[in-house]
């Protein structure tokens, strides 16, 4: 057991925890003034109702070594997940270490799929929604990448921190749910607007600082692939910043800050499933890339299509993580790291067909077994709320709270 790399996992699996309520404040000063308490407590008790669920069945289907589509439920309640360290998975650490730093990742994937139902699901619904969706969408998908023995790992699929599992999971769930359970009433006539920059920039700011326990901590020790994840993360964050901002600019004649956060946290999430495999130039131009694909989903697919995206959750994590996904199959160099492959640009393109592979593969399954969830959520308890209860916002509807006591 080595005590640098268990504090560092330590560190990372705290910081990958504030994550959520970074995205709590994120999504929060999106949404109008009379919603944004719903979206802080369906993120908080996102952190409640995973936590407990992961302890006891979700780690052990998403890591026991099983056959390659689950991993069973010997796990159930951390039976045999000790202090010693686990070699299969991180042989310097304690495993309860490696499960407490993999919590942190089921905790906030469901909690991106807010963004997409924002102002208009029951908050019962969301609970039993949640539950159901991370047993049986996350859980699975987490074995068959990450898990010994899934059948996408065994594939050789590559995906370092997240970008399949986590916001391609995420965002094609996103998109189903937008889609079901229809637009907000009225928007056509009353398009809203963010209530709340400064909680958007410090959500980003939040999530910006917690990424690098996502990227860097994924290298599961403190060493040369945790620095590379670490450098090649900001770099792409950054690059996807400026990006965006230059599109607005260009486009509308002034740059904006929610472009700006909107670029960077697209930037992060692209660099996720390559920040252990690529170096910092390839980092660079998947940061700059993202912005404008990114900008191309929200500004033009969206529109086009009419779903009730509410604040971009398929825009930037499913699109960003299917470029990330993508570019690692592009950009991966067994420079960086020896224990990955390369990609089509440094002469391997069975790569770029394995992580295409794992793309469709999510983008399927996800899609899939969410709507199906959905439906049964929607049959035994109902999803959306009345046209009144949106009206009124969720705060009070569902909360009986107010996030302001004074009203400009």
């Amino acid at each position: 057991m080595n005590s640098g790399d268990t504090a560092w996992v330590l560190i990372s699996s705290a910081l990958v925890l504030l994550m959520t309520p970074g995205l709590a404040f994120f999504y929060g000063g999106m949404v109008r003034r009379k919603n944004v308490l719903s979206v802080l407590m369906q993120c908080f008790i996102i952190m409640c109702v995973l936590s407990i669920q992961w302890v006891l069945i979700g780690y052990s289907l998403s890591f026991h070594p099983g056959n390659g589509f689950w991993g069973g439920l010997k796990w159930m309640g951390l039976n045999g997940v000790g202090l010693e360290p686990y070699a299969d998975y991180a042989g310097t650490i304690p495993h309860q270490a490696f499960m407490a730093f993999q919590m942190m990742f089921a905790i906030i994937t469901p909690a991106l799929i807010i963004g997409a139902f924002a102002e208009r699901m029951k908050f019962s619904a969301f609970l039993i929604f949640t539950l159901l969706w991370a047993t049986f969408v996350y859980d699975p998908l987490c074995h068959w990448v990450w898990g010994m023995g899934g059948w996408l790992r065994n594939l050789g699929a590559l995906d370092f921190a997240g970008g399949t599992v986590v916001h391609i999971n995420a965002g094609i769930a996103a998109l189903v749910t937008a889609i079901v359970l229809g637009k907000r009433a009225n928007l056509d006539k009353n398009i809203p607007t963010p209530h709340n920059m400064p909680f958007v920039v410090l959500g980003t700011g939040l999530l910006w600082f917690g990424w690098f326990g996502f990227n860097a901590g994924s290298a599961l020790a403190a060493n040369g692939l945790a620095v590379n994840a670490f450098v090649v993360t900001n770099t792409a964050a950054a690059a996807a910043g400026l990006s965006w901002a230059l599109i607005e600019w260009m486009r509308n004649g002034k740059p904006t800050i929610f472009g700006v956060c909107s670029g960077a946290v697209a930037g992060l999430v692209a660099i996720t499933p390559a920040a252990g495999y690529v170096n910092v130039v390839s980092a660079l131009i998947i940061g700059f890339l993202v912005s404008m694909i990114c900008f191309i989903a929200v500004t033009v697919i969206k529109p086009l299509f009419g779903y009730d995206d509410s604040l971009d959750a398929f825009g930037v994590h499913c699109v960003g993580g299917m470029w990330g996904a993508l570019a690692t199959g592009l950009f991966a160099s067994k420079l960086v790291n020896p224990a990955g492959s390369d990609g089509l640009f440094f002469g391997n393109p069975k790569q770029f067909l394995v992580q295409l592979a794992a793309v469709l593969v999510t983008v399927a399954y996800t899609s899939v077994v969410t709507f199906i969830i959905y439906k049964l959520v929607d049959v035994f308890v109902g999803v959306r709320v009345d046209e009144k209860t949106e009206a009124m916002g969720l705060d009070l509807t569902q909360h009986r709270e107010r996030a302001y006591t004074v009203l400009e």
